[in-house]
Formats: structure tokens, sequence, C-alpha cells
């Protein structure tokens, strides 16, 4: 069974940093590709950043430089670096799974980023 737990959320004053991570079990991880998405209030979830299984990068423009993604196959975990943060920067921060040929995915159930003085 796919499980995907993200951790590392909680609440930061702006300008702060946090680094999330996702450990996925259950699936081939190094076959998936990744990636954070997030959801504020009364707002559509939206892509933060995706990253391939060969280890390419894709970021929103929002982003601006100020995230990174990485990911750990040997630990099966995927990162988000989150730097230079604003109160818009405020959400539930979702992990993904995703193997198109393998029709797959897979949510986890959010850690929440608060930034707020």
């Amino acid at each position: 069974q796919v499980q995907l737990v993200e951790s590392g959320g909680g609440l930061v004053q702006p300008g702060g940093s946090l680094r999330l991570s996702c450990a996925a079990s259950g699936i081939r991880f190094s076959i998936y590709a990744m990636g954070w998405y997030r959801q504020a209030p009364g707002k559509q979830r939206e892509l933060v950043a995706t990253i391939t299984t060969g280890v390419t990068p894709n970021y929103a423009d929002f982003v601006k430089g100020r995230f990174t993604i990485s990911r750990d196959n040997d630990k099966n975990t995927v990162y988000l670096h989150v730097n230079s943060l604003k109160p818009d920067d405020t959400a539930i921060y979702y992990c993904n799974a995703r193997n198109e040929r393998l029709g797959q995915n897979c949510w986890g159930q959010g850690t929440q980023v608060t930034v707020s003085s």
C-alpha cells in the first residue's frame, strides 16, 4: 500500500526557512516523479515544484529561486527547502508521487506551513 508522509511544517516568521520532507513507502520510489503542491485557504491546490526520476527539477514561477526540491532515492524521501518565506506562502503543502506508465498518482496528507510574525 502506497504511503506518503510529510513532515517539517510549522509556524515561521517572514523571511524564515523550513525543510519539508516526504517519506514514501509501498512504491519503487526511484521510478516515480515526485512533487510538492500547496493549497491555501479558499484557493485551489497549485504546483510548487516537481523532480523527475532523472533528478530534473521544475518550479512554479512564484518560487523565484526561494525553494529547492531534491530527492534521496536511498531514503525514499523527497525534500523541499523553502527560504525567504512570505505570508502568502501559508498553505498546506502536499507531497505527490506519479508514474504515468503505471497509472499511479498518489498524495500525502499534507503538512501545514504558516508564515506569520
